[in-house]
């Protein structure tokens, strides 16, 4: 990625980053790729419900601008001083499986994908709720 693009695309994550840390306290890798365009609500349901096999399928952006993301989104929310906490996904579906983000399975990929950034200014109680994982529907 040449360095203007590189630098549009941090400046694009630090807005999305910015205003989910102000309106809920906790930034997700899912919703920074929503935020800058490269994933689709829909499709994100879609995975969610188990309709796509892996969230990197439906995604717009290729696997080296998708790892770049997560790169500048860690970095972001290192600079910022959130905690990270790994959350799982599940299937909202009657099997509740393991949601896959990626088609390899790579452990470092799901990893970076399941890590939500946490403002050290959230309740504990809610930061032990978000440690749990997403299990329910918003």
């Amino acid at each position: 990625m040449n360095p203007a693009n590189h630098a549009r695309l941090e400046r694009k994550i630090a807005a999305v980053a910015a205003s989910a840390l102000s309106a809920r306290q906790v930034v997700t890798p899912v919703e920074i790729l929503t935020g800058i365009g490269w994933l689709n609500t829909a499709q994100v349901e879609d995975w969610r419900r188990g309709r796509v096999p892996y969230l990197e399928r439906v995604a717009t952006a290729n696997l080296a601008k998708l790892s770049t993301a997560l790169r500048l989104l860690h970095g972001w929310a290192q600079r910022n001083q959130l905690t990270p906490s790994e959350t799982s996904y599940v299937a909202w579906t009657r099997d509740r499986h393991r949601l896959r983000f990626t088609k390899t399975g790579d452990a470092n990929l799901e990893r970076a994908y399941r890590t939500h950034w946490i403002s050290p200014i959230l309740a504990e109680a809610k930061r032990a709720r978000w440690s749990e994982g997403v299990r329910c529907r918003p």
